[in-house]
């Protein structure tokens, strides 16, 4: 593997100045290559370039300029190749040319900070379908998410997650297919859109994670395959492994991640996105595909686990203050641990371990079937013992599709917006903001968008009217969840205990706290049993009233709830559940209650 300090190589692509434009394209199998554009007449003979000992070749163009279109001529065995430049900013698209592209940008006042993690709400979207009410074949763009972020903003969502939006093949994809990673897709509106949409995000106090791919590329419309001719096995040439280590789920794409260049690809990707883009983070897809052959601990790949370790330390020398997530699902706590003592460096990681059990206990027919024990496990899991180093959700792009669908669909097929589908989804977002760990929300879930997510299928907009008391509850639960009344403190803070836990009648209470006291100390105690629960007694931490802070079946939340009168609790000294006090309250069915000091 060559030194990556060694072959850094800045100004790949295409990069212009004062004097024109200057090309640089890694190529080392190539005979002859040439640049060719609207500035030649895409005449092979007019700009040849130049190789150097590693196969980078260097070419100038005084005739060029910004926004002209322009190719790669490859001379190879196998003939004559054109290719897109595979560090173009701007293409026409996925098949198309490249296009000479401006970077500068108005930046000026820009120096926005994402909150502290155990402080960060997020929030996943998917640009094409968030907000798409145009009546035609197109996806929807940046500008339409801008026209939503005072929706998100009153939720009280502080970080957008995005997923990927790299140039890929057609117009509509979830993004999972990146053709051309350095260019933001056209049809969403390329790239100046797209740092207008983080700028005016972060003007509005909202952080931007984007999400990446480096698992695979493409499988289609793909010029880096066999880019400059020549390949093994008939595989994808300089950029992919040329053997069995190149299959994926997805095709057989996956990066040579013991290749320096594309090692370095890679990275200038990821840095391009924090530096020129102003992106606070990264979400990283499928790194165990990544660290490992098939997602196996037995098939490892540790050229792509040093390139992940690579890439973060970068990110800490180089972009301090941005945020790294991970997306393995395989319960590898060594992707959220140190580099230093061996560990891969990344801030967090999505935790299966919560959104499964927690889907199941609501989602399970019978009230017999749901698990506490199971509920209890998903709130305690830590990685690292740190209670802020994963992301937990009930939703996500995944978890309602590929055979599964929303939450409210899922608990009642029949009817996804009723009191069934209403009461046991709210539990479940009760326990997504009460739970350590970094919420997550999917796009509509606070309204209760149905069915599975599929990019062809804008979310709907008029069920944010409709079931406007179940945005209210989101948007109460996320305030409590950053102590925007300071009362609720220990929301945000590191420890947890369940201390009471009853499968019988399916009552479940924890303790969530920071330091501890008034304000801070937090009793969160969840309902889910089809029955309300009165006169039930639990422990409290200390003697006192304990006012009731939120309970998800208050009637203006839903005129389908209850509203089963659950009030402060008068916490008397007696010993009970491990704690010097108990106290005595009503919970109505499947429903969540708040307490603190």
């Amino acid at each position: 593997m060559n030194d990556e300090k060694n072959i850094e190589e800045p100004g790949m692509g295409a990069v212009a100045h004062a004097g024109g434009v200057t090309f640089r394209v890694w190529a080392p199998h190539a005979q002859r290559v040439s640049v060719v554009g609207s500035f030649n007449g895409w005449d092979g003979a007019r700009h040849p370039m130049q190789a150097d000992a590693r196969g980078i070749w260097l070419g100038e163009a005084a005739e060029a300029k910004v926004g002209d279109q322009y190719k790669f001529l490859l001379t190879t065995e196998r003939g004559e190749l054109s290719r897109i430049d595979p560090y173009a900013r701007e293409v026409t698209g996925s098949v198309g040319n490249a296009i000479v592209h401006d970077k500068s940008f108005d930046w000026k006042e820009d120096d926005f900070q994402i909150a502290k993690q155990n402080e960060q709400v997020i929030y996943e979207l998917h640009v094409g379908t968030f907000n798409d009410e145009a009546d035609d074949t197109a996806p929807a763009q940046f500008e339409g998410v801008l026209a939503r972020l005072g929706h998100l903003r009153r939720l009280g969502v502080n970080v957008i997650q995005i997923m990927p939006v790299g140039e890929f093949a057609g117009d509509r994809s979830w993004g999972y297919n990146p053709a051309h990673i350095f260019s933001v897709e056209l049809a969403y509106g390329g790239p100046l859109a797209f740092k207008r949409f983080v700028k005016r995000a972060h003007k509005m106090g909202i952080a931007v994670i984007l999400d990446v791919v480096y698992n695979h590329l493409g499988p289609t419309d793909l010029d880096l395959w066999q880019f400059d001719g020549w390949s093994e096995n008939n595989r994808g040439g300089i950029y992919f492994y040329n053997d069995e280590r190149a299959k994926t789920p997805w095709g057989e794409t996956r990066p040579n991640y013991g290749s320096g260049e594309v090692r370095q690809f890679i990275c200038d990707n990821v840095l391009m996105w924090l530096r020129e883009y102003h992106v606070d983070g990264l979400r990283f897809d499928a790194t165990q595909f990544i660290r490992s052959v098939d997602g196996s601990r037995e098939r490892g790949l540790p050229e792509g686990w040093s390139l992940l370790q690579w890439i973060n330390a970068r990110i800490d020398e180089q972009c301090a203050g941005r945020v790294t997530i991970a997306e393995d699902l395989e319960n590898e706590e060594r992707l959220t641990a140190r580099i230093g003592v061996g560990g891969a460096g990344f801030g967090a990681q999505w935790d299966g371990n919560f959104v499964n059990p927690i889907r199941q206990a609501v989602i399970a027919p019978k009230d017999e079937q749901r698990s506490l024990a199971a509920v209890r496990d998903a709130l305690l899991y830590r990685y690292n013992d740190d209670a802020f180093r994963r992301v937990i959700y009930s939703e996500s792009h995944d978890a309602v599709a590929n055979g599964r669908s929303r939450v409210p669909q899922e608990v009642d097929q029949k009817d996804p917006t009723g009191w069934y589908a209403q009461k046991r989804s709210t539990l479940a977002a009760a326990m997504v903001f009460t739970a350590p760990g970094i919420p997550m929300l999917f796009q509509g879930q606070e309204f209760l968008e149905g069915d599975s997510f599929r990019d062809t299928v804008p979310i709907d907009w008029d069920q944010n009217d409709a079931f406007r008391g179940i945005v209210r509850l989101y948007r109460d639960l996320i305030g409590l969840r950053l102590n925007r009344e300071g009362s609720t403190r220990g929301l945000s803070g590191q420890y947890t205990q369940v201390h009471h836990l009853n499968e019988e009648r399916k009552v479940i209470a924890f303790h969530r706290w920071e330091k501890g006291g008034p304000a801070d100390d937090v009793v969160v105690v969840a309902n889910f049993l089809h029955e309300p629960q009165d006169g039930y007694v639990i422990g409290f931490p200390a003697p006192g009233v304990w006012k009731l802070r939120f309970n998800s079946d208050w009637q203006r939340y839903s005129a389908a709830f209850e509203g089963h009168p659950t009030a402060d609790v008068e916490a008397e000294p007696g010993e009970r559940d491990g704690f010097p006090c108990h106290g005595t309250f009503a919970l109505g069915p499947y429903s969540v209650a708040i307490y603190s000091q």
